[in-house]
């Protein structure tokens, strides 16, 4: 049973919560946000990297190296994805330690061709807070390794709610693999947003399944608290994704609709103001039931198109 509500770190103080891990909250919460971002320090030695650095925020840049203990410098800086809440303070922190930028690539890495042919149609909206300026300085390939100060990082590309997404599963010493930095992927408090062209469910399904398949004894998460059991909610957060299918595939039966009115049909226990954020959710199921061939729809994919049920 999961408890977010417990969740209250304070913002800016480090805190050890896994081997070679600290955490650091940024003060930035939001409906989106919940608490603010998580940033994370690994280390086993001198050499430091960290995870997601967060948004462009002064008084957390110096959080981040205040937290460095005697010693140590930041020798690494990993990007989970580009959201404004994860990414644009690689750039400052690169300038100002010389460490690199690692990333799966740019704010369009990894888009699939039914997402890049709909971001290049127009209409469709999104991009909601992605960086579009992010760009690391050396691109990670999936399932590549990368060794620091007594440490393995292995990058695993999980697209769905961002394109560029990876997690980073962190080995120590001489240890194995099964601590995870989940990015947004999977999170205790929330779903994950899956809003089109840069979110794309049929990618965000296949990224739960694989690591669903992957050995893992604790999740690290952007946002929110950790997971001690992560194949446990990646099980809940599968199923939930499947009802919410099933459900807007009912919605349908009582007539076309859009996304919107598909989401006040579907989405009826959240807060009223949430509703476009969950009207991005039901478009990326919506494109995915039509790559299935379960809805139809006429002319050009807009924000707007009207889906009915075949």
């Amino acid at each position: 049973m999961y408890h977010p509500d417990a969740f209250n770190p304070v913002p800016g103080r480090p805190e050890e919560v896994a081997p070679g891990v600290r955490r650091i909250l940024c003060d930035n919460p939001s409906a989106f946000t919940f608490r603010g971002t998580n940033t994370y320090l690994v280390t086993n030695g001198g050499g430091v990297a960290v995870i997601d650095p967060g948004p462009l925020d002064v008084m957390h840049q110096q959080a981040i190296l205040d937290a460095l203990r005697d010693g140590e410098t930041i020798t690494h800086i990993f990007v989970t994805h580009a959201h404004s809440d994860h990414s644009p303070l690689a750039r400052p922190l690169a300038k100002m330690t010389g460490a690199p930028v690692l990333a799966y690539g740019d704010a369009t890495a990894g888009q699939s061709d039914v997402m890049r042919a709909l971001a290049a149609q127009g209409g469709l909206g999104g991009g909601e807070g992605s960086d579009t300026g992010f760009a690391p300085d050396i691109v990670l390939e999936d399932e590549q390794i990368v060794e620091g100060d007594g440490w393995r990082l292995q990058a695993l590309w999980t697209p769905g709610h961002h394109s560029n997404h990876m997690c980073f599963d962190l080995a120590l010493g001489n240890g194995g693999f099964g601590t995870v930095f989940v990015g947004d992927l999977v999170m205790d408090w929330s779903t994950s947003i899956v809003s089109p062209p840069d979110g794309d469910l049929t990618q965000f399904m296949d990224s739960c399944r694989r690591m669903r398949a992957r050995p893992a004894d604790l999740y690290l998460s952007g946002h929110g608290d950790l997971l001690r059991a992560p194949h446990e909610r990646l099980d809940w957060l599968i199923t939930h994704r499947e009802h919410r299918e099933a459900g807007i595939l009912t919605a349908l039966e009582a007539g076309p609709g859009n996304a919107t009115d598909l989401a006040a049909r579907v989405y009826t226990d959240i807060d009223r103001r949430l509703l476009p954020a969950a009207a991005r959710n039901v478009l990326a199921h919506l494109i995915d039931l039509h790559s299935k061939n379960m809805v139809s729809h006429d002319g050009e994919l807009t924000a707007d198109t009207v889906f009915a049920r075949i």
